[in-house]
């Protein structure tokens, strides 16, 4: 049965996706899902500074609309020769995002997976909010790819949904989580039914869990930069 989730997106049991009409309301739906959705995009332009240089290439894996990697472009227009590079599986948000990002020359956006896509060498990789979707099984692998595609002093720079520690502070986490929603204007159909979508296809790692998948392709500097409850930004630096 495919029910409401907020914002005009439906959706159904164990089947969310990122096509049909999701991208037309996707900005709306994931900035009142989302908590601090917009300080991060702030926070990850501010940290481009210390690693798009002229002629970088800058890559973020699951693109979405465009909006995050255009930021991130517009704040280093000064540079020469930089390049801009936006992958994604859903073909509905690649168009969006090449509407979104046409008045940016140096930005490429590419259907695409970064699962099987072989990467230049790269000053800056950017994740928001996608590893999360990724299969467990091929999540590390994706984690050794990145790495190797770092130029050194390069960084990656993630945010995630993260699962608590242990079952009472998960507990206290959705709780909270789901006292944001409602206060964002969802109803308890929207929660529930949103929640529901997403088995099987939403599978956050614990913040220890990222730190290892991390550790192991190689990253020896990872902190995180920016937290609330079950969200939470690293930065790691190759």
């Amino acid at each position: 049965m495919v029910t409401k989730v907020g914002q005009n997106i439906e959706t159904a049991n164990a089947a969310w996706n990122f096509g049909g009409n999701v991208p037309d309301h996707f900005v709306d739906h994931i900035r009142h899902s989302v908590p601090l959705y917009a300080e991060g995009h702030d926070l990850i332009c501010q940290l481009s500074d210390y690693f798009v240089a002229n002629n970088s290439t800058v890559y973020e894996i699951g693109v979405s609309t465009g909006e995050l990697l255009k930021k991130v472009a517009l704040r280093n227009q000064h540079r020469t020769g930089t390049n801009f590079i936006g992958m994604d599986v859903e073909e509905a948000m690649t168009a969006k995002a090449r509407k979104h990002t046409a008045d940016v020359p140096n930005i490429e956006i590419l259907d695409d997976d970064a699962r099987t896509y072989h990467f230049e060498k790269s000053d800056l990789i950017l994740s928001y909010y996608t590893m999360q979707f990724i299969p467990p099984r091929d999540r590390q692998e994706l984690f050794n790819k990145l790495y190797d595609a770092l130029h050194w002093g390069g960084a990656l720079i993630m945010f995630e949904k993260v699962r608590a520690p242990d079952a009472r502070f998960q507990d206290i986490a959705v709780s909270l989580y789901n006292e944001f929603k409602l206060a964002n204007g969802f109803n308890c159909e929207e929660i529930v039914t949103k929640t529901r979508s997403l088995k099987g296809v939403l599978e956050p790692f614990s913040t220890q869990g990222n730190l290892d998948l991390f550790e192991r392709a190689g990253f020896k500097d990872v902190t995180t930069i920016a937290k609330y409850v079950c969200f939470e930004g690293f930065l790691a630096i190759k």
